[in-house]
């Protein structure tokens, strides 16, 4: 069987139709409603390491209490807890977001800044967040890596990187600017609805035909044990 030649501009553009179909990323619902940079940061802060429906709900809680940071600054860690569980790390992320407002004025005089290297000084702020923010509120290029980048990236052999960050700056030289803004939205939206983790819906991937991993997967598949014939 001859190799199959990956082409990520046409993959990316079948996927771009596809992913319209599937549940959108909470970040991104949150960003349809507003582009509002705290908003979009402090869903992306609950969203690690969380479904999207929890995140959804939490962050819905809290907006209402806490719409913007001088807000926020009125709620003590322990109310913070409360509004936001049960996303993943509750109590962690209570502290990130008491610490945020704080760390806003002292840093760059109250408002969300515009760039990874000054977003990730923030309390729970990493790069993946830090990209986040600049691409979804910020509208600016910026590569967002998440595990299902790192691992659809690998999968299709596009980088060969052991960790997300390695991912990133591999994507930096390699992957075109044009796609920097939404290569996080589609492949989360892809990872999540079809090439999943562990069980792959490779039968029904729209992209199939490219994958270097498909003919893989389903051939690796754990052949069913024959039956054992009862004594008599």
């Amino acid at each position: 069987m001859s190799r199959k030649v990956f082409d990520l501009e046409a993959v990316l553009a079948v996927l771009q139709e596809e992913v319209k179909k599937y549940r959108t990323p909470v970040v991104d619902l949150i960003a349809v409603q507003t582009r509002d940079p705290y908003n979009v940061l402090v869903a992306t802060i609950l969203s690690a390491r969380t479904r999207d429906a929890t995140t959804a709900q939490a962050a819905a809680r809290l907006f209402a209490v806490a719409p913007d940071p001088a807000t926020l600054t009125r709620l003590a860690e322990p109310e913070l807890a409360e509004l936001i569980h049960p996303v993943g790390f509750f109590r962690q992320k209570a502290g990130f977001l008491a610490r945020l407002p704080p760390a806003l004025n002292q840093l760059f005089g109250g408002r969300i800044p515009e760039t990874v290297e000054e977003l990730v000084q923030l309390p729970g702020v990493g790069r993946k967040t830090a990209n986040l923010v600049v691409a979804v509120a910020f509208q600016q290029p910026a590569i967002c890596v998440d595990t299902h980048v790192h691992r659809i990236m690998n999968l299709w052999g596009y980088v060969k990187t052991a960790e997300p960050a390695a991912t990133e700056m591999a994507l930096r030289e390699k992957l075109p600017s044009r796609h920097w803004q939404t290569i996080n939205s589609i492949l989360v939206a892809f990872g999540q609805a079809i090439c999943l983790p562990r069980h792959p819906r490779c039968p029904q991937c729209p992209v199939r035909q490219w994958c270097p991993a498909a003919d893989r997967k389903t051939n690796n598949q754990p052949a069913s044990k024959p039956r054992k014939e009862k004594k008599p």
